[in-house]
């Protein structure tokens, strides 16, 4: 749990790892207070799409946060989130650590009626995150930020050679018995699969590779 104080006041869990993202943010509502913390996060749980997600990390990921009220009912957040998120290789499936350098910035209001927090756009371009409940989790607007940055796949390594499209075996970790029988094509793709990779591509026309048609 990640505890927002008055500036200048001690937070208990201040470097200290966070089960969820929480700012509790009653105090800066009332007095109009800066506010500050930092812990760490091993995880964040969050939904998409009305289903629970989790995003895995290598290892705890530093998040410093500070937020500063603009007047009336709007805030800034702004801080710094290091995640090192896993994702899967794009070829084999293997876990690839992904470091990341998030600087956050985000403009909030405080809206009584809202029940959940939500991400608008304002008239300005900028994305304004509106809430309701003082004890704000953070889980979702992190996630979010976090898949933002994010590449959208990754290579564990350069000539990673991926699975076999017939028994899915990892030819990272020699050829099987398929060798033979799936043709050594070049991918042009986004990934940039070496030419001349074992199994690189098998197609349903293959095995009309070698058809001979009767000559007239």
């Amino acid at each position: 749990m990640l505890l927002f104080p008055v500036k200048g006041e001690r937070s208990a869990y201040h470097g200290r790892m966070m089960d969820t993202p929480r700012l509790h943010l009653g105090s800066l509502l009332r007095t109009s207070s800066d506010a500050s913390a930092e812990g760490e996060l091993d995880h964040l749980d969050y939904e998409q799409g009305g289903r629970a997600q989790t995003l895995r990390f290598a290892r705890p990921a530093p998040l410093s946060v500070d937020v500063n009220p603009l007047g009336g009912a709007e805030m800034y957040l702004q801080g710094l989130f290091e995640p090192a998120l896993i994702m899967e290789c794009a070829r084999c499936l293997r876990d690839v650590e992904v470091p990341l350098e998030i600087k956050l910035g985000t403009l909030m209001r405080h809206d009584p009626s809202v029940e959940s927090p939500y991400l608008e756009e304002a008239e300005t371009g900028e994305e304004v995150l509106v809430f309701g409940d003082p004890d704000l989790n953070l889980s979702d607007y992190l996630a979010e930020t976090t898949l933002l940055a994010a590449p959208l796949s990754v290579l564990h390594a350069p000539d990673c050679k991926g699975l076999c499209q017939v028994c899915g075996h990892d030819l990272n970790e020699g050829p099987c018995e398929h060798g033979a029988q799936v043709p050594v094509e070049e991918i042009d793709d986004e990934l940039g699969v070496p030419e001349g990779t074992v199994h690189a591509k098998q197609t349903p026309f293959a095995a009309l590779r070698d058809f001979k048609l009767p000559e007239e």
